[in-house]
């Protein structure tokens, strides 16, 4: 049995998040001593592993509850589940790894790069799960007519889209000395707002949400600052100064 000092330091958790957990009914413990202490046993370890595996995948305790609390909920298939998922994400980090070496040698004059590599850690699979998302932050029907319009594209086609996109973005980094609300640089968002008809047309709001997505997500930040470590910041700060001077 271990106490809520004694796990907490085990799992790295705080003793507070153990009793949050338990006072949502996420976690109880084994049982209660006549101290008024909680005690947790090996049953109560492993679900605290779950819980733990589950938040490390980005979901909401809410979500770990109901996925703890089914019925059918089966541990062994869980922890398979969590291997393949972890994996997967292992896989993704390596490759982002190997893009940020090889972007290094680039800048330093050592080896050339495309573009396009230069946001190799972008998949198909990740591709869904964006969309996905967009479809709980965004109008669902206007996300579902951008993916099909992006999906009705030729692979010809969609390589030539990435290729403009990743070239504004390489103009974007050459003109950041000029400031976010130079000439030049408004005149790139401009061209930035435009390449977006290829997938829906935003509206001033959404176009700076946009934006936002790439400071605010670690996922999307993370290929921008494969390209330079400060292009995300500068991109919001463009557009909101894109945006402001359309809104007077």
């Amino acid at each position: 049995m271990f106490t809520v000092k004694e796990l907490s330091t085990l799992a790295g958790v705080t003793p507070r998040t153990l009793h949050h957990y338990d006072a949502i009914g996420l976690l109880k413990p084994s049982r209660i001593g006549e101290n008024g202490y909680r005690y947790y046993g090996d049953e109560s370890v492993l679900q605290l592993q779950q819980i733990l595996f589950y938040r490390e995948l980005g979901l909401s305790l809410d979500d770990v509850k109901k996925i703890m609390g089914r019925h059918d909920f089966d541990l062994l298939s869980a922890l398979e589940s969590h291997k393949a998922e972890i994996g997967k994400r292992i896989t993704r980090l390596e490759r982002l790894v190997r893009t940020v070496d090889d972007t290094i040698s680039h800048l330093k004059g050592q080896k050339d790069m495309s573009t396009k590599q230069l946001f190799a850690g972008f998949t198909p699979e990740e591709e869904e799960q964006y969309a996905r998302e967009a479809e709980q932050t965004y109008d669902r029907e206007t996300v579902r007519a951008s993916n099909k319009k992006w999906k009705s594209y030729s692979a010809e086609q969609k390589q030539k889209v990435l290729d403009e996109g990743n070239q504004i973005y390489t103009e974007l980094i050459t003109a950041m000395p000029s400031g976010a609300d130079s000439a030049e640089v408004q005149a790139l968002v401009e061209r930035w707002r435009k390449h977006m008809d290829y997938f829906w047309t935003p509206n001033l709001d959404q176009l700076l949400g946009l934006a936002s997505v790439y400071t605010d997500d670690p996922r999307f930040k993370a290929n921008f600052d494969q390209m330079h470590p400060d292009l995300a910041v500068f991109m919001f700060e463009a557009v909101n100064v894109y945006v402001a001077a359309r809104k007077k």
